[in-house]
């Protein structure tokens, strides 16, 4: 019998899980992010609390959590840029190794694109890890393109991250 997995945004007392998953994901797979595992350990945790309280209630950011079987093992963070004409973009997905062959992945990206259509989106996007083949693949297989523009990754320099684009299909009569 497989784990059932179920999605849910970030609840604003849940900064210690978001602390737990995020460090995780550092310690798993750091040549994906953004951020460093050390960078992570030196944030005062009541900074995620913080963050968890605002992703649990803001317009232009919210995180997902995945659960199996009611544990937690990912994560997907959504956000539109705080300008005009601003871009939404899903960032930080992590889903624990021993639960990624059960799609729990696509839940995290699709929960999250729908909430950034709720907020009005019509595209989302992602940055992505150019030395992360799997994780290009897996957006790929969303539906999610790459437009041909890269930069230096954040927390290293001599990596690249290529920018990628997803189209929602969006209810123009709801």
């Amino acid at each position: 019998m497989s784990p059932s997995l179920t999605v849910s945004r970030i609840a604003a007392q849940q900064g210690s899980i978001l602390r737990e998953l995020r460090t995780a994901s550092l310690r798993e797979a750091p040549y994906a992010f953004g951020e460093t595992l050390a960078d992570a350990l030196l944030v005062d945790p009541a900074s995620f609390d913080d963050t968890a309280a605002l992703h649990a209630q803001s317009p232009r950011l919210a995180t997902f959590l995945l659960y199996t079987e009611g544990h937690p093992c990912g994560l997907v963070h959504a956000y539109v840029e705080d300008y005009d004409d601003a871009r939404a973009f899903v960032a930080a997905l992590w889903v624990a190794p021993a639960v990624r062959h059960l799609r729990g992945g696509e839940l995290l990206v699709n929960a999250a694109s729908q909430w950034l259509a709720e907020q009005g989106a019509f595209e989302v996007h992602a940055w992505i890890a150019e030395e992360n083949r799997n994780a290009m693949r897996f957006y790929e297989r969303l539906g999610f393109g790459p437009t041909g523009d890269r930069r230096a990754m954040p927390a290293n320099e001599a990596e690249t991250e290529a920018f990628y684009v997803r189209h929602l299909q969006v209810n123009r009569d709801a």
